[in-house]
């Protein structure tokens, strides 16, 4: 038996251990637990809200909504501002803004060669119908050919497939290989802003926060290309009231796209266009990679778990 002070027992959680394990792992985790010991002593937590907070994290990992809380609370933004200052120091060229992920995207979409419609199936077509088109190039402005753009977004009610089980398979998520002067196109409609879902143990946070969780209309979107950094992004819809107070901190400066309402369908035919529509124009401009492992083709979850 032994009897400790607060400060013994955090030396002896920090520091005993019976084999080599992993250095990083054992860095960080001394670094978290010491904050958490700190906050429990400083604020004076109580047992009562110290087992609330773990059930509440229980609560949070059985629906998984984990990367909601990473991005909520702004993690994510984070690991993109600190990838940005990086990129400055080294004076490397910028390319298209990064934007984070989210926890959604899927991989194994259907494949299409430049073109595409994500809304495939959808007649009458919902909501105003888009055209997104434009090029992938390289710092240098030189078109990419043979570039993969995986392309997600949510549907009319805010949901995205995979996720919600009143969708098929891959509805509204594509992968679109662009020709040979780099293009790539394809035809949705333009989505909502949605929030996080009411109820859920994301949503019991903010609410004690006093914060929203809303996020303004956004496309995602995934591109890789030989010999270039693989390029996670989202661009936003103009005119969204959450555009500046988006729960995710992802709006960024260069994403915010121009609509060009009234667009004239000639040429736009494969798409199942007949009719004026709202067209958008967008450039995916890469970085050139440094190494191997910048340009694997992983979206960002799946390369931990591919590691």
């Amino acid at each position: 038996m032994a009897e400790y002070t607060a400060q013994q027992l955090l030396d002896i959680v920090n520091t005993v251990h019976v084999a080599e394990g992993n250095a990083r792992v054992r860095q960080i985790t001394q670094r978290i637990v010491t904050d958490l010991f700190r906050t429990i002593e400083e604020l004076d937590v109580t047992p009562d809200e110290f087992w609330a907070g773990v059930g509440w994290l229980t609560r949070l990992g059985a629906s998984g909504q984990t990367g909601l809380i990473t991005a909520g609370l702004g993690f994510d933004r984070l690991i993109d501002i600190r990838m940005d200052e990086a990129d400055e120091r080294a004076q490397r060229a910028a390319g298209t803004p990064r934007a984070i992920e989210g926890p959604l995207f899927v991989a194994g979409a259907p494949l299409s060669e430049r073109e595409v419609r994500l809304d495939e199936g959808e007649e009458p077509p919902r909501g105003e119908v888009v055209v997104m088109e434009g090029r992938v190039l390289d710092t240098d402005g030189q078109p990419v050919a043979g570039a993969l753009v995986d392309v997600w977004h949510a549907n009319e009610l805010g949901r995205y497939s995979h996720f919600d089980p009143d969708q098929a398979p891959y509805h509204l998520r594509r992968k679109i290989r662009t020709g040979a002067d780099g293009s790539y196109r394809f035809r949705s409609f333009i989505p909502p802003g949605y929030a996080i879902p009411p109820g859920s143990p994301t949503a019991e946070l903010f609410d004690a926060l006093g914060r929203h969780g809303n996020r303004p209309a956004h496309i995602h979107f995934l591109v890789v290309a030989e010999g270039l950094r693989t390029l996670t992004t989202q661009v936003n819809i103009p005119g969204d009231s959450f555009l500046d107070d988006d729960f995710a901190f992802a709006t960024r400066d260069g994403l915010v796209v121009t609509l060009e309402p009234g667009t004239p369908a000639a040429g736009y035919e494969s798409l199942g266009i007949s009719a004026p529509f709202t067209r958008v124009r967008f450039d995916f401009v890469l970085q050139k990679a440094l190494s191997a492992d910048e340009q694997r083709p992983e979206a960002r979850m799946d390369r931990v778990a591919a590691a």
